[in-house]
């Protein structure tokens, strides 16, 4: 989703910035985003007139995976509440209220996995006559980041830049973990693309510089024309190609 842009610039300074060698195994706040949208669009209620969709989130977090937020729980609840509404907006869902999204802690779940429960909930004051209620938080819906590529923890090299991608018109921060392309809702990078498999390709990085790496797709990835075989290292301006889709790869302009 193109509007997980904005929130990734915005939390790569506040969060993932500061737990840089974080979010191998730990739960990333873009992550807890694309969840809280598929969780407000698999549960809209259709009124006379009107798509509404839910606008009150908890997120269910391991103890482990609470503590990396420690500090910045209030601002990280603003950051996906402006996101939700955004997301809402673009895709002309109704709200009856601001999105709130509340931290709870479960002794039950394992570093990576959260939970997420959903509720439509009216305003103080709300006329009832066309809006809809679907009452007290229900199934809680539990994620787990485990699919990730595991790598071991490490510390950023300190020469690697910051890159981005520019794809279908866009551009995409990459986080500093890397990110998994595809065409699936769940990709860090969408890629809106028939070709394109729902989880085509992952880049990484490596040491000072990137990678990208095939993840068993159907028609494989290219770097400048040639299929790649493994981990492929990626240059300022390299076009990585899925399916039919070309992704230019830059490198943030060092200090």
């Amino acid at each position: 989703m193109s509007v997980l842009r904005n929130l990734e610039a915005k939390l790569a300074g506040l969060v993932e910035g500061t737990f840089s060698r974080a979010f191998k195994s730990e739960v990333r706040p873009v992550e807890i985003a694309r969840k809280l949208a598929r969780e407000m669009e698999q549960h809209k209620v259709a009124s006379l007139s009107r798509t509404y969709a839910p606008n009150e989130f908890v997120v269910w977090l391991s103890p482990k995976d609470r503590e990396q937020f420690a500090g910045y729980e209030a601002e990280l609840r603003r950051e996906l509440s402006g996101y939700l509404l955004e997301h809402a907006r673009r895709e002309r869902i109704a709200l009856l209220t601001r999105p709130a999204i509340n931290f709870e802690t479960d002794e039950d779940l394992r570093l990576g996995e959260f939970g997420i429960q959903a509720r439509l909930v009216r305003g103080a004051g709300d006329d009832a006559a066309e809006e809809p209620s679907q009452g007290d938080h229900g199934h809680t819906m539990v994620y787990s980041t485990s699919d990730r590529l595991s790598e071991p923890l490490r510390e950023p090299d300190p020469r690697r830049r910051a890159a981005r991608l520019r794809v279908d018109g866009r551009t995409s921060v990459l986080p500093s973990a890397g990110a998994v392309l595809g065409r699936s809702r769940e990709a860090d990078v969408q890629v809106d693309d028939a070709n394109v498999s729902r989880k085509h390709a992952e880049l990484r990085p490596s040491g000072a510089s990137w990678t990208v790496r095939d993840l068993g797709s159907t028609n494989g990835v290219k770097v400048n024309g040639r299929r790649i075989q493994g981990a492929q290292s990626l240059r300022q301006g390299d076009t990585i190609t899925l399916g039919t889709s070309d992704i230019v790869f830059e490198l943030e302009q060092g200090s």
